[in-house]
């Protein structure tokens, strides 16, 4: 666009103003914490999907965890198609900077793991206090025990439906998740959260075959 600015990958970013910027076209990115949700949703229900636009090479560290997980992958140019298994399998996770494991679906994955076979083992090494959504998942049947920035996750063969609050975005997302396998009906307050993050959320999860429906 004719912008004058320097220090790309660095501490310090410079720009000099010029007095006029050009027309250009853009195609934004895909969301990879959207993709790797619907991806963890497919694995933990046991399901197949297929996520189109999106680059793989975004959530790679996602990919390889639910190939160890059992899940199976067929990756094009900008199309995702993976198949899970019946039951997940446990895995250990450290969440790291790009273009590590990400944060952002620190709570997505270790919920999809509450159902495994196995114990999962989750440190969080960005971010504080971001395992409060485990006690709502707790109050559905998980069986997660949290010390400062470790989580450890005890697969359970059943969740159970329950009145939850979303704590945060992907916390909350996480509890959508965990009520689509819960026995019984799931209500989660706080949407706000969720809404804010995610592009016409229910209508995507009716198009998969979700019961869900906003009040």
């Amino acid at each position: 666009m004719g912008a004058k600015i320097k220090g790309a990958g660095t501490d310090i970013i410079e720009i000099e103003g010029v007095k006029k910027l050009k027309d250009v076209s853009y195609n934004i990115m895909s969301d990879r914490i959207e993709t790797g949700t619907f991806l963890c949703m497919a694995a933990m229900t046991g399901g197949n999907i297929t996520v189109k636009g999106i680059n793989s090479n975004h959530i790679t560290p996602v990919i390889h965890k639910l190939e160890e997980t059992g899940c199976k992958f067929n990756i094009q140019k900008n199309e995702i198609q993976m198949q899970a298994p019946k039951r997940l399998k446990a895995v250990d996770i450290k969440t790291m900077p790009y273009p590590g494991f990400p944060t952002d679906m620190q709570s997505i994955f270790a919920t999809a793991l509450t159902t495994a076979k196995g114990s999962s083992m989750i440190v969080e090494n960005l971010f504080e206090n971001r395992y409060k959504y485990t006690q709502e998942l707790i109050r559905m049947g998980a069986k997660i025990t949290v010390e400062g920035k470790t989580a450890v996750i005890k697969g359970v063969r059943k969740l159970y439906g329950a009145n939850v609050k979303a704590t945060d975005l992907r916390g909350g997302a996480a509890l959508v998740m965990a009520g689509m396998v819960a026995k019984g009906n799931t209500k989660i307050e706080n949407i706000e959260y969720i809404l804010r993050g995610y592009d016409k959320f229910d209508q995507k999860l009716k198009a998969l075959g979700v019961d869900i429906r906003i009040v």
